[in-house]
């Protein structure tokens, strides 16, 4: 036995928006046996362009019972049904969590029409309700509204059943199909190619665009792990609603992934992902002298034929290297435009300024140190990180230049490249940032027994 649902709603998930209209036909797959619909109060404004949508105004709304009022009867009529919708998650995450606080449990199986009609029918323009109905032959009545559209929905199911030649609807409803779980316009297959190795999955939408990056020690794992809980959340509706295609890339290593994650992140800028999505300003540590004769190093962000002694991505790390500079080299703050206050030279004080500061230290002395601790930026190692590849016969690589993240691969085994030139034949650069950078520095102080120390 199937229940039927259509569902009018103020938004487009249901942890934070409400129920305007239900509709359930209970259909035993010839005849609808019970039909209940009902205008629901969500308890919130309907935003305008919902009510230009579907012509249901908080006029229409304000004595319509509250769902608590009618949840009774609506799980009285699915509860022991195959939950059956034209995208069926939305529908389900909608009336299950309102069920849920209305003190009721609701776990039943789900059919999804959109998915048993790319089966059923496959080469269609399109599955959305309307041009489903319009290549079927149904005309939808009240279009938008949870009555109409669910007696549409019974109809398509209707021709679902009797065109289903290959038992798609049964082999849909069986425990371990991922039918009801997955978007609905997403081919199963892409599921199925999904490996259990670490790398990189890409969610498509319907112009092929990427519109969310994720990492994973086990792709397929994650993967079923966005679709399979029972969040409400805008993100789990927005991939139901908006994905139609997933694709992936494989890595040897978690290092890996994390680091072409965020690489792919930065350069697609995908409209579903948050983190690590913002602009960095890239900074340099500068080297000039001042009328006096002291050379002073200065940070600023980087500009066009200026060449740094070292970049960086945030001021405070361009802070604490600076800091750094100064205690071991015995630099002062003040010309260094870490004090800037009019006040005595904090180094003086604490006895590791010279008095550059007050001219009672000569250019040449101080200018040496100042020279060597910027020698001792631009002297940054320049290493690999090797560790475990794809295929048994090969090793990653990922290659730290001068201190700067620059790309990472595979290189047979037999190979063992160890000249920077021959070695980047093999590699995929990278842009580097800050994320990468710090990830990777972190990893090889945590493993120097997979590090290679290279010469340029």
């Amino acid at each position: 036995m199937y229940a039927v649902v259509d569902i009018e709603t103020t938004g487009a998930y249901a942890a934070a928006n409400g129920i305007t209209e239900i509709s359930v036909y209970v259909f035993d797959g010839q005849k609808i046996i019970e039909q209940f619909e009902t205008l629901v109060n969500p308890g919130q404004p309907i935003p305008y362009y919902i009510q230009s949508m579907t012509g249901i105004t908080d006029k229409m709304v304000a004595t319509a019972p509250r769902f608590e009022e009618v949840a009774e009867k609506v799980f009285s009529l699915l509860h022991d049904k195959i939950f059956v919708a034209h995208n069926v998650s939305f529908d389900y995450s909608f009336v299950k969590s309102h069920l849920k606080q209305s003190g009721f449990e609701l776990n039943t199986k789900k059919l999804c029409t959109v998915r048993m009609g790319r089966k059923i029918f496959p080469g269609l323009p399109s599955y959305s309700l309307g041009n489903l109905c319009r290549s079927l032959g149904i005309t939808i009545y009240d279009r938008h509204r949870a009555g109409g559209d669910a007696e549409a929905t019974v109809k398509v199911l209707q021709q679902l059943i009797e065109n289903d030649n290959d038992d798609h609807i049964q082999k849909s409803l069986q425990r371990n199909s991922k039918d009801a779980i997955l978007p609905p316009n997403v081919p199963k297959e892409h599921f199925e190619q999904l490996p259990y190795t670490p790398g990189v999955y890409y969610f498509h939408n319907a112009k092929g665009k990427v519109v969310y990056v994720g990492k994973a020690t086990n792709i397929r794992y994650r993967v079923n792990s966005h679709f399979s809980n029972n969040s409400e959340s805008r993100q789990k509706q927005n991939f139901m609603q908006h994905v139609y295609s997933i694709s992936y890339q494989s890595c040897a290593t978690e290092l890996m992934a994390c680091i072409l994650e965020s690489a792919e992140i930065k350069k697609r800028w995908p409209v579903f992902n948050s983190s690590q999505k913002r602009w960095e300003d890239t900074y340099g540590i500068y080297m000039y002298e001042d009328q006096k004769g002291y050379l002073r190093l200065a940070i600023d962000k980087n500009r066009k034929r200026l060449n740094p002694v070292y970049t960086f991505h945030y001021l405070v790390d361009g802070h604490a290297i600076l800091r750094k500079l100064i205690r071991d080299y015995n630099l002062c703050p003040k010309l260094c435009f870490l004090q800037k206050d009019p006040g005595s030279c904090e180094g003086i004080e604490d006895g590791y300024c010279k008095g550059a500061c007050e001219q009672a230290e000569s250019t040449a002395a101080y200018n040496e140190r100042v020279i060597n601790a910027a020698t001792s930026l631009r002297r940054q190692p320049t290493f690999a990180i090797i560790d475990a590849g794809l295929n048994g016969d090969d090793n990653s690589w990922i290659l730290v230049e001068k201190g700067n993240f620059y790309g990472m691969g595979y290189i047979p085994a037999s190979e063992g490249a160890k000249d920077i030139l021959k070695l980047k034949e093999y590699l995929t650069q990278y842009r580097e940032n800050s994320f990468i950078r710090n990830l990777v520095h972190g990893y090889a102080a945590r493993f120097p027994q997979k590090i290679i120390h290279l010469g340029i």
